[in-house]
């Protein structure tokens, strides 16, 4: 079929008038009017936008900032959904609009705590005997995705309390403890902090934990110190993991707000995680009595199997940080301008834009699945250490290039990308150090260790 000619009279009717008069001061109007003419279509609609100043275009709808680019979400139930969006919803109308200010004054907003409580979250991820749900792991990434788009020190709070201090009460209590302590936990009337990282040790603890507990009639005798235990400086009660002096078995305490002998002081002067209250606890012949020694703790066994449940967490917490801050950059490319253009038109940005997407994409794949594999009982250390590996310096690499596409003002508190910028340092840092994760696979997949 012949396709028909271009009608240029109708094209030229689309032309701003008043912009084509400025213009007839400036050329020949009849002799562009004869190569108008003999323009093709395509070239007339190139010569209208122009005349028209480019107004149709900047008026044009602009899709949103999306990290999901491949639907990922779309794979989930509608339960798993429903979590990640009330998540969400919390984020955004109670944290944002406080977080650069607490931020700043290097505090916890405790008011957030009753708010927290309502969502009732805990309960999505834990049975209240402590056995897991069959998609917990699923559910608690979700919570940590959409918590770390905004804020990741919202993401540690809650991870510290419901994973690591959850976890080692459900794991390693006896079904009196348990009984105590995890409705209250569940309902956030007592918050839990995780004491195992010492000032001389934190990769090497399992190996050199200096901490140590002796047993003295019904009672145990807890020294030594613990550091960058988060939560802490307000905690209800904190899980410390001491080494016995009689046996070298580790065991494990739960340690009261208010028990002689223990003493937290808040760490401060950090640049990153600032609104997550960090404690240098101090044990100085702290007096615990047996009834609250973990009664089913295995060793370093258990302490183990706690941190392989969180550390698919801390994965969690680098796709949500890099796919916040590269949502922010999108946002800013669409809006800045330099040169007379949106800085999303330079191709550089766009490069770094589907450079970030990229890794999100697949740091969202990698983790999704690493959940599955937690849930069903398939996943290994290796994986888990894997995924801590990828996400962490993914993440790393996403929110520089999202920083550098703010260009000088990606170091303002006020855009959101300095505060993912910083919070990356301690994603990378600590659930294992990536130096040490590696060395986790790197045994799994050649069968040597490498270890010194």
């Amino acid at each position: 079929m012949t396709k028909s000619a271009p009608n240029p009279m109708a094209l030229l009717a689309q032309i701003d008038m008043d912009a084509l008069g400025r213009l007839s001061q400036k050329v020949d109007l009849p002799a562009l009017l004869n190569a108008a003419s003999s323009m093709s279509d395509g070239q007339l609609k190139q010569l209208s936008r122009m005349l028209a100043g480019g107004q149709e275009d900047k008026h044009r709808a602009l899709p949103e900032a999306n990290g999901d680019f491949f639907g990922q979400m779309d794979t989930l139930t509608d339960e798993e959904r429903a979590v990640a969006l009330t998540t969400r919803q919390f984020m955004h109308e109670h944290v944002a609009p406080i977080m650069n200010e607490y931020w700043s004054r290097d505090e916890f907003p405790k008011q957030l705590i009753p708010e927290l409580r309502k969502l009732d979250l805990l309960r999505k991820i834990w049975n209240e005997d402590g056995t897991r749900k069959p998609n917990a792991t699923v559910v608690e990434g979700l919570v940590t995705l959409e918590a770390c788009k905004v804020d990741v020190s919202t993401a540690v709070f809650f991870g510290v309390h419901a994973g690591l201090a959850f976890a080692s009460i459900a794991l390693g209590g006896s079904d009196e403890q348990k009984a105590e302590w995890l409705p209250k936990m569940m309902d956030l009337e007592a918050v839990g902090a995780f004491g195992l990282t010492e000032p001389e040790g934190g990769s090497q603890v399992s190996q050199g934990m200096r901490t140590t507990c002796k047993r003295d009639g019904d009672s145990w005798t807890l020294r030594g110190q613990k550091k960058w235990i988060g939560n802490s400086t307000f905690s209800d009660l904190t899980v410390i993991w001491a080494r016995d002096v009689d046996t070298q078995e580790v065991r494990g305490f739960i340690v009261r707000a208010g028990t002689p002998g223990y003493r937290v002081e808040k760490i401060g002067g950090k640049i990153a995680l600032r609104i997550v209250e960090n404690g240098l606890i101090t044990l100085d012949d702290c007096r615990v009595p047996d009834s609250d020694r973990l009664q089913n703790v295995q060793g370093w066994r258990t302490t183990a199997e706690v941190l392989r449940l969180t550390r698919a967490g801390v994965a969690w917490q680098g796709v949500g940080c890099a796919m916040g801050a590269y949502e922010l950059a999108v946002n800013y490319s669409q809006e800045r301008e330099q040169f007379g253009k949106r800085i999303g038109e330079f191709q550089l940005i766009q490069n770094h834009l589907v450079h970030m997407l990229g890794n999100v994409t697949s740091m969202f794949a990698l983790c999704l699945r690493l959940s599955h594999m937690a849930d069903s009982g398939t996943m290994k250390d290796e994986h888990a250490a894997l995924a801590k590996v990828f996400t962490a310096a993914r993440c790393r690499e996403t929110v520089a290039l999202a920083r550098e596409t703010f260009g000088g003002n990606g170091i303002l508190l006020e855009n959101g990308v300095a505060k993912h910028f910083a919070d990356t340092e301690a994603i990378y840092s600590y659930e294992g150090t990536n130096e040490i994760n590696t060395l986790v696979v790197g045994r799994a997949i050649t069968g040597l260790s490498a270890f010194v």
